[in-house]
């Protein structure tokens, strides 16, 4: 996830030029390649709730567990970052838990399994491992290239780096198990895959700046289709001075709902996907 202030300071088109991770040669760590010839299906959505959401919170992971959200968020002012972890409520948006990260780090996305709490930083090359329940710091890790979007399956992490490669990551030692590489239905790169979240067996990945979720199949990298939300980004976009991008998926597996928000945003929807 890019901090999008800096754009026309680093061209951040470096955000999405980091080399895919590179395979050991071994069978189980080569790119699963997509094959995928035909139009992706395009899916519509509905809004079913609205609920507030802090606008000084430039989202950069999402994530829901046991009926609340974990977000992380990144900023920058001057040379120092600003960046956190939460537990928010969902029906009044108010934040029940905080962690604040050194301001050398920017962070990036989150995931939430087995009692913990997963978060990644942008350029640092240094993911955080929390308790969930009181947010304790267990552990620091560390990887190669960028952090962006993370979600997980309930065994493995999976984590994206701004790239059309999606890495399958050991939750222990942060090593790369096997790579997902995402092709669009002509072939070429799927790039700036940045937060994700795991939904019903698919990973549903934001694409950055575009106001789309692409879905992709995560064991050959196929895209299964996209789901347009740029009317909504552009409505939010319009309605807040700050407000930036659409970045932050939420899945609630239990009842199937889904939340999205976005950078700066007022607001959280939950939203019905018609999907094709």
């Amino acid at each position: 996830m890019r901090f999008y202030i800096l754009i026309s300071m680093i061209v951040l088109a470096a955000g999405c030029s980091s080399s895919p991770p590179a395979s050991n040669g071994n069978a189980a760590n080569r790119p699963a390649a997509n094959s995928n010839n035909t139009v992706a299906s395009i899916s519509t959505y509905q809004i079913v709730n609205t609920f507030p959401h802090d606008p000084k919170a430039f989202t950069q992971g999402l994530d829901f567990h046991d009926g609340f959200l974990y977000e992380g968020t990144g900023g920058k002012t001057g040379d120092d970052f600003f960046s956190s972890l939460r537990k928010v409520q969902i029906d009044n948006g108010k934040v029940l838990q905080k962690y604040d990260l050194p301001r050398e780090f920017f962070g990036e996305g989150v995931a939430v399994m087995n009692g913990k709490i997963y978060q990644l930083t942008w350029r640092e090359r240094t993911g955080f491992v929390y308790n969930l329940d009181d947010f304790k710091l267990l552990r620091e890790v560390r990887y190669s290239g960028e952090g962006w979007g993370l979600t997980h399956d309930n065994t493995h992490l999976y984590m994206s780096d701004g790239t059309h490669v999606i890495r399958v990551v050991d939750p222990e030692t942060f090593q790369t198990v096997r790579t997902i590489v995402v092709m669009d239905e002509k072939g070429r790169p799927m790039m700036d895959l940045n937060e994700l979240e795991y939904v019903n067996g698919e990973i549903w990945a934001n694409v950055w700046q575009t106001g789309w979720i692409v879905r992709i199949d995560p064991q050959t990298g196929k895209l299964i289709g996209r789901i347009d939300l740029r009317d909504l980004a552009e409505r939010e976009i319009e309605s807040t001075n700050d407000a930036d991008v659409l970045n932050g998926i939420a899945y609630d597996e239990a009842t199937g709902r889904i939340f999205v928000t976005g950078k700066n945003w007022k607001r959280l929807f939950e939203i019905k996907v018609n999907l094709k």
